[in-house]
């Protein structure tokens, strides 16, 4: 017997920086004040790994960027040299009636501008094509997990959660990779270039910068080990704006039938003060750093000037070298600032990457065999062997050793109190999840060793819901059968008995159907899905509660409709209406997670049972109805 998954859920971890991996468990879920530091460099680490590897791809023009940046710092840096040579030595040679050198100085000067000018735009160009690369990768790439993943990540990770991942973490990281980035290249071979050229211009002066290091790198660290916090929390904080946004409009129907305008607008308005103060806090930082970093720079440049000065009057400097000094000196600070404009912007993408890379890392709990075994399942046999299982939310067991056999082709309606497990053993015939113990199989083989194509292929699900995707009616009938034509998907939905309402909508089975199929009523939506499994001719049928929203009349065309649907398919019907029940060839009855009654509904009203309760109870509610 299987081992019950005790597997902490990524999902549940993901708003504390996701700590996805054995020792960054037991984390809060919003526990950020209390996220030790081994934990936050483990998190650091992992989304370092996967800007790298998004990276990996474009190293070349990675370098090529790298090149450009070094070209254009060169012609950047050329130019205050020009100038001191102007002042030393083009102008008194043009006091003595030589232009030469200040013509060749003008004319350098304006190479260099218009030479860092192309420059600049080539590495735009380029760097901004390398970023949008990046950021498409990593939108396919966290599309396609999501997609991926079992149906219990987003039972517990909302999509409102995933909407934020897609969108304003992809957006911090854009702004590091199309902004940041740019500046930090520039920056560090700035500061690199211009500390060896302040040393080469004069040793006395570059000694009074080295006197002001210190409480710039203070300011500097104590910055970059504060900013991630900050910035954790401001991910955190803007998903769960995103999700209560995304779960109100997902809801709207309720909320305005409920008059809860008032209440979200309150729960709303809390989030986005929480939102806006976390990113207030996160600002308090970055303005720290640069005020200090100013200040440092414009009292560096006053000490400068003052020994400067006197060393011209002492005759141990030049005025040109001190100007290019001056210059130099300020270019310096300017991409120190930039720097840490770097580090801000680098602290909220690397939180932003947490979260991206926490889902990422993240195992579907139902996982693909390493070998699948073929399924063979024009007419298919479900058998459960001792089933046990439970939520992962929860430690008690929704099903108890389920002991059951589905023969091909017939028909088993699933009866049962609210919460008794009926659409459990749907979902685990699905496979939507794995039993806790024992096995669900299909012609003997255990589902957990069949691909997911080969299952979905074998299987289809309605539900009460009847999802419909925005497009044509024909398109969601063929969902099941992308290649079908028109004339077998028109076959289908006349064998159903939906034909005649689709042929009177607009534009026919070219009608686009909206959001979730709003333009259709819930009976014609049952009906579209009803047409669309009867196209993609799946072996086993799943109807959950497919048909109570249903008025009478749509429910006697559908109760038609499902005998053309049925024949030859083995069906697992979950239903609270007599009508659909007593169509079937055999009841199951399930109380607390065990199957307590099993036979025909004709045996089963006979016997006096759970079933005979039940269905005395339908008869009396039709009555009532009548």
């Amino acid at each position: 017997m299987n081992q019950p998954n005790t597997r902490t859920s990524a999902a549940e971890e993901t708003e504390a920086g996701e700590p996805a991996r054995q020792e960054w468990r037991g984390v809060a879920a919003e526990d950020h004040d209390t996220l030790d530091r081994h934990v936050g460099r483990q998190l650091q680490r992992r989304s370092r790994r996967l800007l790298l590897d998004v990276l990996r791809p474009h190293r070349v023009g990675a370098v090529v960027a790298l090149l450009l940046a070094v070209l254009d710092t060169a012609a950047e840096m050329a130019r205050p040299l020009l100038i001191a040579a102007v002042i030393d030595s083009g102008i008194p040679a043009a006091a003595r009636q030589d232009y030469g050198p200040l013509t060749w100085y003008v004319a350098g000067y304006l190479v260099s501008s218009v030479a860092s000018a192309g420059l600049t735009y080539s590495f735009m160009t380029l760097s901004g094509r390398i970023g949008q690369s990046v950021l498409l990768e990593l939108r396919h790439r966290l599309f396609r997990q999501v997609q991926r993943l079992s149906l219990s990540f987003h039972e517990s990770y909302t999509s409102g959660k995933v909407i934020s991942r897609l969108t304003s973490d992809l957006q911090a990281l854009s702004t590091l990779l199309e902004e940041s980035i740019e500046g930090l290249f520039r920056a560090f071979l700035s500061v690199v270039t211009i500390a060896v050229l302040l040393v080469w211009l004069d040793l006395p002066l570059t000694g009074v910068i080295v006197l002001t290091f210190v409480p710039l790198l203070w300011i500097t660290a104590r910055y970059r080990a504060r900013s991630h916090f900050f910035y954790r929390r401001t991910r955190s904080a803007i998903a769960r704006v995103i999700s209560h946004f995304v779960e109100t409009m997902n809801g709207i129907r309720v909320v305005q039938a409920y008059r809860l305008e008032e209440t979200n607008s309150r729960t709303m308005g809390a989030l986005n003060a929480a939102n806006q103060d976390a990113t207030v806090r996160a600002g308090y930082g970055l303005a720290h750093s640069t005020a200090g970093i100013n200040l440092i720079g414009n009292t560096t440049v006053a000490l400068v000037l003052l020994v400067g000065g006197w060393r011209i009057i002492n005759g141990h400097l030049e005025v040109g070298v001190l100007a290019a000094y001056v210059l130099y000196l300020r270019k310096f600070y300017d991409p120190v600032d930039d720097l840490a404009r770097f580090a801000n912007s680098y602290a909220s993408a690397s939180a932003a990457l947490e979260k991206i890379s926490g889902v990422l890392e993240e195992e579907p709990t139902v996982a693909q065999p390493a070998r699948p075994v073929p399924l063979h399942a024009r007419e298919a046999t479900i058998d459960f062997s001792r089933v046990d299982f439970r939520y992962q939310s929860s430690k008690d067991l929704v099903l108890r050793d389920v002991t059951l056999r589905i023969p091909a082709g017939q028909t088993v309606a699933i009866v049962g109190e609210t919460g008794a497990g009926k659409s459990t053993i749907a979902k685990l015939v699905a496979r939507f999840y794995d039993p806790t113990g024992g096995r669900v199989s299909i012609n003997g083989v255990d589902l957990r060793e069949v691909a997911d194509a080969d299952l979905r292929a074998a299987t289809s699900m309605i539900t009460q819901e009847s999802f419909l995707f925005s497009g044509t009616v024909a398109e969601n009938i063929a969902l099941g059968r992308p290649d079908a034509s028109r004339e077998e998907i028109v076959r289908a939905a006349t064998a159903i008995g939906a034909h005649e309402f689709i042929t009177q909508l607009p534009d026919g089975y070219d009608t686009d159907v909206n959001k979730r199929g709003g333009r259709l009523s819930a009976g014609q939506r049952q009906l579209v899905a009803l047409a669309r499994v009867l196209l993609a001719d799946s072996a086993v049928l799943i109807l959950d509660e497919a048909t109570s929203s249903m008025d009478i009349a749509t429910e006697r065309a559908v109760q038609r409709a499902l005998h053309t649907t049925l024949r030859g398919r083995t069906a697992l019907i979950i239903a609270h209406r007599l009508s659909t029940v007593l169509a079937a060839d055999r009841v199951l009855v399930v109380e607390h997670g065990r199957i307590v009654e099993d036979g025909p509904p004709a045996q089963l009203v006979e016997s006096g049972g759970k079933f005979a309760t039940l269905h005395q109870a339908w008869l009396a509610s039709t009555s009532a109805s009548a």
